[in-house]
């Protein structure tokens, strides 16, 4: 290599922008060294690698080169456009790659992550012939990348390429956990999180954070706590990722002082940590402290997306907060700029719905720009069902009929109205409709966790080895729920001798899992469900009775699937039953644990008690007294204009009494807080420190 030839060698090695990089182009080209394969390299791989390159440029300089370009270059020109937004052209590349030169491992793998991101099963296919042929089948990298291609359309054949794999590393791992998590089948991913254990691979936050989400979509809330113990033990709890994962986790099983609690502890939090608590509490119903939440997430300064107000909605939506519900759907997009979809448009027809108030729900249809979409009109049929609102849910049937989105849910909701409203021929023509249409109902399953294992119960379940116990100790659980107030609901006689065997079974999969709860915990322990349904009135009210008359809380959380066109979106709900000494107790630990927020803060809990002179007087004295400050803040979070937890963030930065006298002054009223920022500017800050803005304040 020529003096010259090192030098450019050398200043590519040290280039970092396009911009330096099209200067040394120059230079290589008024030297006449632009064939020349190192510094071919060098330059292709800065433009189709780099973060700042060009893959245009890189496609340039790949055309004007005028040998066969080696196997490397081809490798970077196919690993830059795998990861573009245009990944069909590192398959198109690929297969020009193979009429000229022989593939390596890493062409093989760039090629895998085109196909992961287009969602071809054919192409890897394709490759995994290739990948045999050429010997490289036993690749870890390759194997891997062929692990998460088929998990897309087939995991069974991903499944069969992890088990065929010599050497399995962490990453392998990492892949067919998260494969199997995707694909819904969250009991084998927590399964071979054992395997893995076996094996001796240690996990790490990718792991975690797959795992935890199969935790949460089966309430194996044991089986969570023991990640977050290890979490812990790997130092991974201080990821971002990680501890957004533990509070959903936490969340979806029931657990909401958990999920609190780690997001207390989290020293860094992002916009998803925010959104995963305000989901949190909208999942448990609690619309109030989800609504005080955002407001504490924008006092923070962290923007709100789409995600929040979907958590808002749902809170607001199942405790019944409509005018708030409605206040919170109009500022996504007067004050933060967000175009609501249809999820946010079916939590406002679920809104109103609920409440009753169909004229609306009816007008937030029409007015959407998706009003044709079948999930709007599902939810409304199903406000339909609660309020017995017969002609609103014929209309809604119609309409779902006509969009052909009908399912067997839909007809089944219909055959209930009908029922309830002892309309024999409409009853007679649902159903005569479901069996011409061969419409099949989805199965209801219910998750109970015991120890270290997740237990699965179906309708009339008697595939569980332990059936014959569970139905004897269900009858001795039935007749003690009679005892405590039990009515059960004869559901199969629903009209004037008409019959719906859709609608009701004396053996509910919840019944079943509760009674094997109660059969293999200890009394007093609190029993956590998972359903993929919503409890019917007879179930509710048996959960209800037996919490009462075993003593024993239980949360049973509704992780329900909705498919919009290619989408489908899981989210959860969660029903606690509570005795009266679990309410006390829950009572008792929320009073603890406000009185531990006040020592951890070093704020007495009583309130101010000066007067506005006094507040003035002392203020503008030289002996201001250490607690002064405390107690403006104490008076100005009574009146809401700021929180705890936002003062004990300001209380470290030199301009907390400003900020704190201004907002009390704001709030008396008796001083233009203009001039109130000007007076105390002059009082408390120095000149050397720096000050701010006047709009600073007044928008605190």
């Amino acid at each position: 290599m020529c003096e010259k030839a090192r030098v450019i060698v050398r200043m590519l090695q040290g280039c970092n922008s396009m911009t330096k990089l099209r200067k040394i182009h120059s230079h290589v080209i008024t030297n006449g060294l632009q064939h020349h394969p190192p510094i071919f390299d060098k330059l292709l791989r800065f433009c189709a690698v780099s973060v700042t390159g060009s893959l245009s440029h890189a496609l340039l300089l790949f055309q004007h080169f005028d040998s066969d370009p080696s196997t490397t270059a081809w490798n970077y020109l196919l690993r830059g456009f795998s990861v573009s937004s245009t990944p069909l052209s590192s398959l198109l590349f690929y297969n020009q790659m193979l009429l000229s030169t022989r593939p390596d491992i890493y062409t093989f793998s760039f090629a895998l992550k085109a196909c992961e991101k287009l969602r071809s099963v054919p192409k890897s296919l394709e490759i995994h012939g290739s990948v045999i042929r050429s010997g490289f089948h036993s690749d870890n990298i390759v194997s891997t990348g062929l692990v998460r291609c088929y998990s897309i359309g087939n995991i069974d054949i991903a499944c069969k390429v992890f088990d065929e794999m010599p050497v399995r590393d962490l990453v392998s791992w990492n892949a067919m956990i998260s494969s199997l998590s995707h694909a819904g089948l969250h009991h084998q991913a927590l399964s071979m999180h054992k395997r893995m254990e076996k094996e001796g691979v240690c996990i790490d936050a990718y792991t975690l954070v797959a795992l935890l989400s199969s935790c949460a979509h089966v309430s194996a809330l044991n089986m969570g706590v023991m990640l977050h113990r290890k979490a812990c033990d790997v130092r991974c709890e201080g990821s971002v990722y990680v501890g957004n994962a533990l509070i959903d986790m936490y969340a979806k099983c029931g657990s909401l002082e958990n999920a609190v609690s780690v997001f207390n502890g989290m020293r860094k939090r992002d916009v998803s940590t925010w959104n995963s608590m305000i989901i949190g509490y909208g999942v448990h119903g609690k619309g109030i402290e989800a609504i005080s939440f955002f407001r504490e997430m924008v006092t923070f300064g962290v923007r709100p997306n789409a995600i929040t107000f979907l958590g808002l909605l749902l809170g607001c939506s199942h405790q019944g907060l409509v005018k708030e519900g409605a206040e919170h759907f109009k500022m996504m997009s007067s004050e933060f700029c967000l175009s609501p979809n249809v999820k946010h448009y079916g939590c406002m027809v679920d809104l109103y719905g609920r409440a009753g108030e169909f004229d609306k729900a009816l007008e937030m249809i029409h007015a959407s720009s998706c009003h044709e979409d079948p999930v709007l009109w599902r939810t409304l049929l199903g406000s339909c069902k609660i309020h017995r609102n017969l002609e609103l849910g014929e209309v809604a049937m119609k309409k779902l009929v006509q969009l052909k989105a009908f399912n067997a849910g839909d007809y089944v909701l219909m055959t209930s109205m009908y029922s309830a409203a002892n309309d024999a021929q409409g009853f007679a023509s649902m159903r005569k409709l479901m069996r011409s249409h061969e419409l099949r109902t989805v199965p209801g399953w219910s998750w109970i966790e015991i120890g270290d294992q997740v237990h699965k119960f179906v309708v009339d379940d008697k595939m569980h080895p332990e059936s014959a116990l569970i139905y004897s100790e269900l009858k001795e659980v039935v007749r003690r729920a009679v005892l405590a107030g039990y009515k059960p609901e004869v559901s199969n006689v629903t009209g004037s001798g008409f019959s719906d065997r859709c609608l009701g079974s004396a053996f509910h999969s919840e019944k079943l899992a509760i009674a094997y709860g109660l059969m293999r915990t200890p009394a007093g322990t609190a029993l956590r469900i998972t359903k993929n349904l919503r409890v019917c009135r007879d179930c509710h009210s048996f959960t209800k009775c037996v919490s009462k008359a075993f003593s024993r809380d239980i949360i049973v959380v509704f992780v329900l699937v909705t498919t919009t066109g290619d989408n489908t979106v899981d989210y959860a709900l969660c029903k606690i039953y509570m005795t009266p000494r679990g309410i006390k107790k829950k009572a008792e630990e929320e009073e603890e644990r406000k009185r531990e927020e006040f020592s951890r803060r070093n704020l007495p809990p009583q309130p101010c008690q000066f007067s506005s002179d006094e507040f003035r007087e002392m203020f503008n004295s030289e002996n201001i007294p250490d607690d002064v400050d405390w107690l403006l803040c104490e008076e100005i979070v009574k009146e809401g204009l700021i929180s705890y937890q936002v003062y004990g963030d300001l209380l470290r930065k030199i301009w907390i009494r400003k900020l704190l006298f201004i907002g009390f002054v704001i709030q008396l009223g008796d001083q233009n807080p203009n001039e109130a920022c000007k007076v105390t500017e002059r009082r408390l800050l120095p000149s050397s420190e720096p000050t701010v803005t006047t709009s600073f304040f007044l928008r605190c």
